[in-house]
């Protein structure tokens, strides 16, 4: 069975940090781009980051450069976000996605992943 399978939400302090895991299951890792993206009360879903497993080319929002760090175990087929200096604002519900990799931007659109988790909730307060 193909399946994403997040992991690592919770409830933390601004400022504290997070990281979330991404594993998946039923593809061959490489060749693919894998990322990140979140949905908030009330917004639309958006990119966090993607990253293409076989270069490591990234790509980032630009509210989270300098906070948050994507990267992949290939060996283990996962994904993590590692997220630092957490913002209220970061509040929200994170989802994996996954896509063969044609080439250009990673995760340039969500319509380019046709594999998707089911999320896990990201709260950011004191």
């Amino acid at each position: 069975e193909v399946q994403l399978v997040e992991s690592g939400g919770g409830l933390v302090q601004p400022g504290g940090s997070l990281r979330l895991s991404c594993s998946a299951s039923g593809i061959t890792f490489n060749d693919y781009h894998i990322g990140w993206f979140r949905q908030a009360p009330g917004k639309e879903r958006a990119l966090v980051s993607c990253i293409v497993t076989n270069d490591g080319t990234t790509n980032y929002a630009d509210s989270v450069k300098g906070r948050f760090t994507i990267s992949t175990d290939n060996a283990k087929n996962t994904m993590y976000l590692q997220m630092n200096n957490l913002k209220p604002e970061d509040t929200a519900v994170y989802y994996c996605a996954a896509g063969y990799y044609l080439g250009g931007m990673p995760c340039a659109t969500a319509r380019d992943l046709e594999l998707w988790g089911q999320g896990t909730l990201v709260t950011i307060s004191s």
